[in-house]
């Protein structure tokens, strides 16, 4: 069933777990991703980052999205993630989907601030809800990390934006970690004390040791995305496909072992966060 943000997000929040998140990029990581969901009895976000929609493929991508929610028997969020402009926002809300992140995690505090209100205002006129990001998380390539978030500032964001759900920079990055992260968990308590409880995301979910993963979202985290693993996984079994002698060229039967891949590391993260047997 197709659900929004603030829906999920809601019941994250009273069981007490994360909702995984799961950045998809063509039919078949739909389908792993939603059958990893009803075999788990599992709420599930499947989301995608603005450069899908600035090219054609979102054109093709949004409504296979929109279909595999409203067919699952299970809570499915449409999400975009990492919007940064308003033309990728006013097109993902157009395509259908039924939660927003807005990332002006690049801009200063006061522009974040105005952005991310406005946008909360623009999208509620069609009743979507708003995930903010403040402690702008970058990439495990980068030189270093920015300051992480201030749990002062993100009471104050928090009021002034009213956002659903607020992304933060805790020592998590996105992509393929060099070494195991070390998240800073008494952070995520302050947060969430500072701001009267608002749900938090990780980011930068791929990699991160599964205690880490656990301590967090004990502490407060109330969605952790997942994108890198999902590619990889979907690699690692079109490899493994390649590299058997009796494969199909037939691209339907080829196509089976990535999405059974894809479908195994979804039900493992939705395990690790506590999702299975939520919905």
């Amino acid at each position: 069933m197709l659900v929004s943000l603030k829906e999920i997000i809601d019941i994250a929040e009273k069981g007490n777990f994360a909702i995984p998140a799961f950045n998809v990029y063509n039919t078949e990581t739909v389908m792993a991703v939603v059958k990893a969901a009803e075999e788990m009895r599992a709420p599930v976000i499947m989301q995608v980052y603005p450069r899908l929609l600035n090219q054609e493929v979102g054109y093709y991508l949004c409504p296979a999205i929109l279909a595999a929610a409203k067919k699952a028997t299970v809570p499915v969020c449409f999400h975009l993630d990492h919007g940064a402009t308003e033309v990728e926002i006013h097109r993902a809300l157009r395509w259908g989907a039924t939660g927003i992140m807005y990332d002006g995690s690049v801009h200063s505090f006061e522009e974040n601030v105005e952005n991310t209100k406005r946008f909360v205002e623009i999208c509620g006129t069609v009743d979507v809800t708003v995930e903010g990001e403040l402690g702008h998380i970058g990439s495990v390539n980068d030189d270093a990390m920015d300051e992480f978030t201030d749990p002062a500032e993100a009471a104050e964001f928090v009021k002034r934006t009213g956002v659903t759900c607020l992304a933060v920079l805790i020592g998590n990055a996105h992509g393929h970690y060099k070494k195991p992260p070390k998240l800073d968990i008494e952070r995520v308590k302050a947060i969430r004390e500072a701001t009267g409880g608002i749900p938090l995301v990780l980011h930068g979910g791929s990699g991160i040791p599964d205690e880490e993963v656990k301590a967090v979202v004990k502490a407060g985290i109330r969605k952790m995305n997942i994108g890198t693993d999902v590619c990889c996984s979907f690699a690692e079994g079109t490899k493994e496909i390649l590299e058997d002698p009796n494969r199909s060229l037939a691209i339907d039967m080829f196509m089976k072992h990535p999405i059974e891949v894809v479908k195994k590391l979804a039900i493992d993260k939705i395990k690790l966060v506590g999702a299975d047997g939520k919905a």
